[in-house]
């Protein structure tokens, strides 16, 4: 059982992997094998609209978002990590599930638990978090969530830590992720088949 980490982050090491790897240890430490992936500071292309990936399962661009959906095949579970930039998701990660979420499969993402994490100095958490969580709630993932909403305050990663609301959060998202897994895993052992996938309608209301 494994779970891919993401952290949007133009910062390797800043805040944003502090609270993904408060995370990664609960994971770690319940039986699940984890993996931080980190975007990096090379400029990601935003979706071009151009149909590419419907007629040939991946996306134009052989870039990490290609990477990545051959890796989440195999995945059970993902968190997503952003920073507050303008009380919104960081620039990379944004381009980077836009074109994700589109060019995959369904396949590699239906039924699979995920959870989306923001971090701020201050504020804009809650908008940048409403606006990542759109993307596991229109894929039929189950929504990991915590005690709280899945956020930690901190402009530099030593003051993530003094967050012991923000990080109390991150660990309890973990155990809840490592939970779900596992009864997700138990259930398959015991016979319990995934929901089958109807055709999907789509209506324009513009006629």
């Amino acid at each position: 059982m494994k779970v891919l980490l993401v952290n949007g982050s133009p910062h390797k090491n800043g805040s944003t992997f502090a609270a993904l790897r408060e995370i990664e240890v609960e994971l770690n430490s319940n039986g699940i094998e984890t993996s931080i992936v980190w975007l990096g500071t090379e400029a990601i292309s935003g979706c071009l609209a151009c149909g590419y990936c419907r007629r040939n399962g991946k996306c134009v661009k052989n870039d990490c978002v290609n990477e990545f959906a051959q890796r989440a095949k195999s995945a059970d579970g993902f968190v997503f990590g952003t920073p507050v930039h303008y009380a919104a998701a960081s620039g990379a990660i944004t381009s980077f599930l836009d074109r994700l979420f589109y060019s995959a499969s369904s396949d590699t993402f239906r039924h699979k638990p995920a959870a989306v994490i923001t971090v701020a100095r201050r504020g804009g958490t809650t908008a940048a978090y409403d606006q990542l969580i759109k993307y596991p709630a229109i894929a039929e993932m189950p929504i990991i969530s915590s005690h709280y909403w899945n956020m930690v305050h901190a402009a530099v990663p030593e003051e993530a830590k003094e967050d012991k609301e923000g990080m109390q959060c991150m660990r309890i998202l973990g155990r809840n992720m490592a939970y779900f897994i596992k009864c997700i895993e138990a259930g398959k052992k015991s016979g319990i088949s995934a929901p089958a996938a109807e055709q999907r309608e789509v209506t324009n209301f513009i006629r």
